[in-house]
């Protein structure tokens, strides 16, 4: 049996995709949680202030860096109440959706996956009927091959992290403590902290070791097809060298 995976894009009533056409260099993500949206903000350059605004207007920041690579925000905001969803419309024809959804230059971008291609054909045709919408491309996928474009979802990989931990691990991301070489220890850490250095590395260690467990699933995934472990062809081409 195959799977069928179908990437388009759409010009749909959304606010994401009206700012993306307004401001043409600037990237949007959007992932849907239980409750909530969480939107990912980049563009080069320096951001205008009427763009700043409207960023502000689109929810809660929750990071927002303006540096020599550009501007990278993350906000979260209410789910859109649109009706007829264009999610709704995946479910409908038992297409499963890929997140995020890539809002760029006016587009709206997406991509699913479904066991029967009959059910892509008739999800993308029912969507010609009422918007605009290009087809990027559409692939057989055999058994053998898992797509690595399905991606984990967000409240998943961060299950049972608690805010303390999460915390602790935001910091430690950006101080450059994961950086080669590193830009900090964990005692620079914990003294920008109210913790000890001890607490706050078991906040650290405890939020690594609950991410990596939760994202266990999904390396087993992509590398359950590897036909060579390349640490073990790596092994024997040493050996190989040692034994000339």
């Amino acid at each position: 049996m195959s799977l069928y995976e179908a990437s388009f894009r759409v010009k749909h009533e959304c606010p994401y995709r009206e700012i993306s056409e307004r401001y043409p260099d600037l990237t949007i993500r959007e992932w849907y949680l239980d409750d909530c949206q969480v939107i990912e903000i980049t563009a080069p350059g320096t951001p205008t202030d009427d763009l700043l605004d409207e960023i502000d207007r689109l929810g809660t920041i929750l990071h927002e860096s303006i540096d020599d690579t550009g501007l990278h925000v993350v906000t979260q905001s209410c789910l859109c109440s649109l009706e007829d969803s264009i999610i709704e419309r995946f479910e409908t024809h038992n297409c499963l959706y890929q997140p995020p959804t890539i809002h760029r230059q006016g587009w709206e971008h997406y991509s699913v996956i479904a066991f029967d291609e009959s059910d892509i054909r008739t999800l993308l045709h029912e969507l010609e009927a009422d918007r605009d919408i290009e087809v990027l491309s559409k692939t057989a996928i055999t058994e053998q091959r898992i797509p690595h474009s399905m991606l984990a979802p967000v409240d998943q990989l961060f299950e049972d992290v608690t805010e303390r931990q999460m915390a602790a691990l935001r910091l430690a991301l950006e101080s450059g403590y994961y950086e080669q070489p590193r830009k900090t220890s964990l005692r620079d850490l914990a003294d920008q902290t109210a913790v000890a250095r001890s607490t706050y590395e078991e906040h650290l260690r405890k939020a690594e070791n609950k991410l990596l467990t939760n994202a266990g699933q999904f390396l087993r995934l992509v590398t359950a097809t590897s036909t060579a472990d390349p640490l073990e062809v790596e092994k024997n081409r040493q050996s190989e060298q040692a034994a000339d």
